[in-house]
């Protein structure tokens, strides 16, 4: 590997734990001669309110950035803000986990030095993750069309459900009368879908579910397709209204539109280590086995 690396550093601004991390990383940027680009937001948090010295970097002003990887500081939450940002650059995504559970950001805080060896040395693996598209027939949607987690068909207020008319690949499937329609990726498997009873899906999969939430039908139950579906769905609403939300970011539309969900076509690229598995981290953060009574 050219040991001449570019690292964009990226991070919500409310997380004063990650100063230590941030610091090290810079200090074995500098070391190694790697170039530092930081997004302006981000940079002035880690100036003004950490009080870091921080070494010449580029400043990123818009996602128009390049780099060999892009280090993520915070939880699965800021993650999937950086992998919208990141988009079709496909740039891998090293997820230092300063958040709580922590499924994307798999890197500990505690552990950048042994991170940035391993990457220096080639000691890491890139998973490929499967991003969901979203469009509608009769106008162009307000938001940044792609979701790494998942497409959510929510109502609008509390006042009643919404029926989500859904076809696959044009043939009618059913009508949710429910809360809402969780439409989601392998990677979304362990976030929202799984608090209303979604499946949970190894993330190399090829697959996408479909997961109502709060149905209104007890023999309503969550389906797995193949990621080269496509879904199409129309919704009423007695507000007439409803919520579009993509990895939790959420938008109003007018009833009886017509929505089009499908596969992007570019994968997020998450950087993990070789010996991690999934199942070993599902035990982890799931706490399964764990007996709270000992």
């Amino acid at each position: 590997m050219n040991n001449k690396l570019k690292f964009a550093l990226f991070g919500n601004v409310y997380q004063e734990r990650k100063c230590a991390a941030v610091q090290k990383f810079f200090a074995i940027a500098l070391e190694r001669e790697a170039s530092i680009a930081i997004p302006e937001t981000f940079y002035l948090f880690l100036r003004d309110n950490l009080k870091i010295n921080i070494p010449p970097c580029e400043i990123i002003k818009d996602d128009n950035f390049d780099a060999d990887f892009v280090i993520c500081m915070g939880g699965d939450g800021t993650f999937l803000d950086v992998a919208s940002k990141v988009g079709n650059k496909e740039i891998p995504i090293i997820g230092v986990n300063t958040g709580r559970l922590g499924f994307l950001a798999a890197f500990s805080p505690d552990q950048m030095e042994d991170t940035m060896e391993d990457i220096y040395q080639g000691n890491y693996s890139v998973e490929k993750r499967c991003v969901l598209h979203i469009s509608c027939d009769e106008m162009e949607l307000n938001d940044y069309p792609y979701a790494l987690n998942e497409v959510a068909i929510l109502k609008h207020d509390i006042s009643s459900m919404i029926s989500i008319h859904t076809s696959i690949n044009d043939e009618y499937l059913t009508t949710y009368q429910a809360d809402g329609l969780i439409i989601g990726t392998p990677t979304g498997s362990t976030a929202y879908s799984l608090s209303v009873g979604g499946p949970i899906i190894v993330p190399q999969s090829s697959t996408i579910s479909l997961t109502p939430v709060a149905p209104h039908s007890l023999n309503m139950r969550p389906l797995v397709l193949c990621d080269d579906a496509e879904i199409t769905l129309k919704v009423e609403s007695r507000s007439t209204k409803f919520l579009i939300s993509l990895d939790g970011r959420s938008a109003s539309y007018p009833e009886n539109i017509h929505l089009r969900i499908r596969k992007a076509p570019y994968m997020v690229n998450v950087v993990t280590r070789p010996t991690q598995s999934f199942f070993s981290t599902l035990r982890k953060k799931m706490m399964w086995g764990a007996d709270r009574r000992e």
